[in-house]
């Protein structure tokens, strides 16, 4: 059999993108390798929210021209970058084979096989129209043995932010049929899946058929799933009803990923956020009175243009008092067709320096909170929910909170029981401890426990 290896840059939609790649391969005779040495096909699946993940996959393309020399492999690249740049991406980099964007993995068994038969350089970037697509279905089986898994309910997003390539990447909204969403998650059930995560680039401005709430609600009801989770959200769409269904049902994880971006109001409406800084806090504090407890995480941009010192410091401030569990932080890097982008001179850039400056001081107080809020754990019981071997210490189990804090414990339990586990130790980062007990077991024969990794043969990085 030909082998394949994909290399997966940014987030959860590319990752869960890459592995409904490797199941099309498995179709085509492929099988996995973990290193791309032995490789016979690899595929880069890309992200352009930044200019450092359009870097970091030109590197990679470099490294991988030896094993095309060495071994005639073909390579591609797909995802957001892809589909930014088209054929300007075969002209950049004379060894690669195709290029193709979110929307037509489908079509790899037609672009790969222009390729080896025709020897055809192939760019395949269209945009599927909104009442045409179809959105791939995962194959149950390929999760089998799995704790948690991805299940895409939307694509697109209709916000076009300043900062936002998106839009252009990905296309507008387009929302899954909730019967299907729902069937796809009972087939996961069934092969031992206990936890889901709903994504989308908008998720909760999901429309198809039900609101995002009533999906929630109807997902946690499927026999079987004991946690749903979901990612990733605009302030703008937590509506009161998606707050009522965190008060309701226990199921939905008490984690809210909610993105702010600024701690100026000047500046989110230069980013086109449709919010201010006190109805961000507003929504939130509705969330937190319905769910005591719940972990909240954010993106924050630094150096946006036109970002003043006093701009940055309100930033500052808004972390302090919201006391996030952790923030996603990045200096802004224009995007091409962005409207920031359009706007930069006339809007004032910021200075790399003072940008890398700003971001030390803003990753430095959020680590200090992070700190605080696991230490302050430290003697707590917690629920886990196992995924496999810690993956710094085979003797250890690893697994995750309902908050979605990463937890390395001692114990015994199978990947896919619940535990509860004493916690001696934390890091701004995860917590560690002993397991006390069983709280239920998988009701599905687990798979020999395996370290709690992406898949072998997709390798993620941000």
């Amino acid at each position: 059999m030909k082998r394949y290896f994909i290399h997966t840059f940014g987030c959860q939609m590319n990752v869960n993108d890459s592995l409904r790649m490797s199941e099309v391969l498995a179709k085509m005779s492929y099988e996995p390798t973990p290193v791309p040495d032995n490789a016979d096909l690899i595929i880069l699946n890309t992200c352009a929210i930044r200019e450092k993940a359009e870097d970091k996959m030109l590197s990679a393309l470099g490294r991988y021209k030896p094993v095309k020399a060495s071994r005639g492999a073909l390579i591609g690249v797909g995802g957001c970058v892809a589909q930014q740049e088209k054929d300007r991406l075969l002209k950049k980099v004379p060894y690669l084979d195709f290029v193709f964007g979110p929307d037509n993995i489908a079509k790899l068994p037609d672009i790969i096989g222009r390729v080896g038969q025709e020897r055809e350089r192939v760019v395949e970037t269209a945009f599927v129209h909104s009442e045409e697509y179809v959105f791939p279905r995962a194959d149950p089986e390929t999760s089998r043995g799995k704790v948690t898994e991805f299940v895409t309910v939307m694509k697109g997003c209709d916000n076009v932010c300043s900062f936002c390539v998106v839009p252009h990447t990905r296309g507008r909204e387009v929302s899954r049929a909730f019967p299907e969403v729902l069937l796809e998650v009972a087939d996961l059930a069934k092969v031992g899946v206990r936890e889901v995560t709903l994504i989308g680039q908008n998720v909760n401005s999901y429309a198809g058929g039900i609101s995002f709430a009533q999906l929630l609600l109807r997902t946690a009801e499927v026999p079987g799933i004991e946690r749903v989770r979901f990612t990733t959200s605009h302030p703008h769409d937590l509506s009161d009803e998606l707050i009522d269904a965190f008060r309701t049902q226990p199921k939905i994880a008490p984690h809210f990923h909610l993105p702010v971006q600024c701690g100026s109001d000047r500046i989110l409406k230069m980013m086109r956020r449709d919010y201010t800084v006190v109805q961000y806090l507003e929504r939130l504090a509705k969330l937190r009175e319905a769910r005591p407890g719940i972990a909240v995480t954010t993106d924050i941009i630094v150096g946006f243009p036109g970002e003043t010192e006093e701009d940055f410091e309100l930033t500052m401030k808004l972390t302090e008092q919201v006391r996030y569990d952790n923030q996603f932080s990045f200096v802004f890097s224009p995007r091409p067709k962005t409207g920031a982008a359009l706007r930069e001179n006339e809007w004032g850039p910021v200075p790399h320096e003072v940008k890398i400056a700003r971001l030390e001081r803003l990753q430095k107080l959020q680590r200090r909170i992070s700190t605080e809020v696991t230490a302050a754990l430290v003697g707590t019981e917690v629920e886990v929910l196992v995924e496999g071997h810690s993956r710094y210490d085979a003797t250890k189990r690893f697994g995750r909170t309902p908050e979605n804090r990463t937890v390395n414990f001692d114990g015994d339990a199978p990947a896919g029981a619940l535990v509860k586990v004493k916690v001696d130790r934390s890091t701004p980062n995860q917590l560690n401890g002993q397991q006390l007990s069983v709280l239920s077991l998988p009701t599905v024969e687990p798979l020999p426990l395996a370290p709690a990794a992406s898949p072998f043969h997709v390798v993620a990085e941000a």
